[in-house]
């Protein structure tokens, strides 16, 4: 019985090594580049990093990214100038374009398209609203030279929060040993973006969430759109906004029409991508998740061109 034992856990532990390297040399898995929050409080990418994002169970998705000196994915630097033309993008992970090769980004469209125009493309995961405009204050000099600012946001997700504060415990988070032993036996790490582990997460959810007494209320969509609204006006009480260049870019489909009778109202430029989704014969995002695809990533592009006429 001994024998069997040691045999059984000799071949477990070979046929681990055999598919951790099959991982490694298939590049199976993702290269997460590191984050922090620089001395303004803007949490983003270290500088200098580059890497491959791996998305889906059989490399469904393979891109290469670039980190440049400002801490963003981007196939340029950024050095903003009077002297120039210049368009600052601004969102999530739609933005931060780890789905997409980064010499083909959103911004590289819009250049493509244009003429002497430099686009600065500050996307970040997990960015909302709060972040985007907290952005924006931290680097005013900066952004007082940009021509344009255009700021992805979708609603009403990005509007949960009217204060700005750094996620610290989120860098705390992935600095911790566990994410390390993740990052570093790339098995583990594939096993966990494909759903393998999805459910040890969720019996450690659930064992939170029945430790702590759970009040269940009833959020009405007028609820919604107030709250929504009113941490909008106190974030940009907070961080007022140029109207004059400022856009805000989302998809009219799925927002709510009192949201925008209130930026109509208050003169908030909008553009909309969702009228070029909609028109489109071919599919706008990944397969395997709602990023969009080169496809749905070129009608963004040809919908900010058309609307601010660069």
């Amino acid at each position: 019985m001994f024998k069997f034992l040691l045999k059984t856990a000799i071949y477990f532990v070979l046929i681990l090594v055999a598919l951790e390297l099959l991982v490694r040399v298939f590049h199976l898995y993702p290269e997460d580049s590191p984050r922090y929050i620089d001395e303004y409080g803007v949490e983003k990418r270290v500088p200098h990093y580059r890497g491959y994002s791996v998305t889906g169970n059989r490399l469904q998705n393979f891109s290469e990214y670039r980190i440049n000196d400002q801490g963003f994915n981007s196939y340029r630097e950024f050095n903003p100038s009077y002297t120039k033309k210049e368009l600052a993008l601004i969102g999530d992970s739609f933005i931060q374009g780890f789905h997409q090769n980064y010499y083909n980004s959103i911004g590289k469209k819009i250049e493509n398209n244009t003429s002497n125009l430099e686009v600065y493309e500050y996307g970040y995961a997990g960015w909302d609203l709060a972040d985007q405009l907290h952005l924006i204050h931290a680097y005013k000099e900066a952004f007082a030279k940009i021509d344009k600012i255009v700021v992805y946001v979708k609603y009403p997700m990005d509007f949960e929060r009217a204060v700005y504060a750094p996620n610290v415990d989120r860098i705390k988070l992935l600095q911790s040993t566990s994410f390390k032993i993740r990052d570093n036996i790339k098995l583990l790490y594939y096993a966990s973006q494909i759903g393998i582990l999805d459910p040890v997460k969720d019996l450690m959810v659930n064992n939170i969430e029945n430790g702590n007494d759970k009040v269940e209320h009833t959020i009405t969509s007028k609820d919604t759109d107030s709250l929504s609204i009113a941490n909008f006006e106190t974030l940009i009480n907070t961080y007022p906004i140029d109207k004059s260049k400022t856009s805000l870019l989302l998809d009219k489909r799925n927002t709510s029409r009192i949201f925008l009778e209130y930026c109509a109202k208050n003169g908030i430029d909008i553009i909309d991508f969702g009228a070029w989704f909609e028109k489109s014969k071919k599919p706008v995002t990944l397969i395997y998740d709602k990023h969009w695809n080169n496809n749905g990533r070129t009608l963004v592009a040809k919908s900010i061109i058309d609307h601010l006429q660069l």
